[in-house]
């Protein structure tokens, strides 16, 4: 028996690049996560911004999501795609969730952090000479669509838990 009917995945050139691709995401969000946390900590007009200014807050919402589903959880995934099929002995079970997965992902966190981002700029800018409630009604919608790209981020990992799920059913029956 040869590796490759052994390993189905070890030939999966395309299943190697998205796990590739998730490592890489990992890296490029890394950095833009940690720039902007030392932008926020170093700039004391941008921090006071930040901390003094209503909905500031949210800038620091999109800081943490760009480190928490960016960089933490496209590691994760990518050392979870490479282990589990070597685990159990057997291909993923679909590449094309694996890349919906990614896609989506990605779309849905860049989406959220552009929205928490604009709502904290314009909810703080705004803070300056409205009132609580025209500043409320300025970032409420921003903040629901920002809901709209957070709920794809919550699909992908559906996407990917599902995909995992039915990878590893069975592991241990013959095939």
């Amino acid at each position: 028996m040869n590796s490759s009917n052994q390993e189905p995945w070890v030939d999966d050139v395309e299943y190697k690049r998205y796990i590739l691709w998730f490592i890489y995401a990992c890296i490029i969000y890394s950095v833009i996560g940690f720039s902007w946390g030392a932008l926020m900590g170093g700039i004391a007009e941008f921090r006071y911004f930040v901390d003094h200014r209503l909905h500031g807050d949210l800038i620091v919402r999109a800081h943490t999501h760009i480190n928490l589903l960016g960089w933490v959880e496209m590691a994760i995934f990518a050392a979870v795609y490479y282990i589990v099929p070597r685990l159990v002995q057997r291909p993923i079970y679909s590449l094309k969730l694996v890349k919906v997965h990614f896609w989506i992902h990605n779309f849905g966190l860049i989406g959220m952090v552009v929205f928490f981002t604009t709502a904290g700029v314009l909810g703080g800018l705004a803070g300056e000479t409205g009132t609580p409630e025209e500043v409320e009604a300025i970032v409420k919608p921003i903040l629901a669509t920002m809901g709209i790209f957070g709920s794809l981020v919550l699909l992908a990992n559906f996407i990917w838990a599902y995909n995992l799920f039915k990878t590893c059913s069975g592991w241990n029956k013959q095939n």
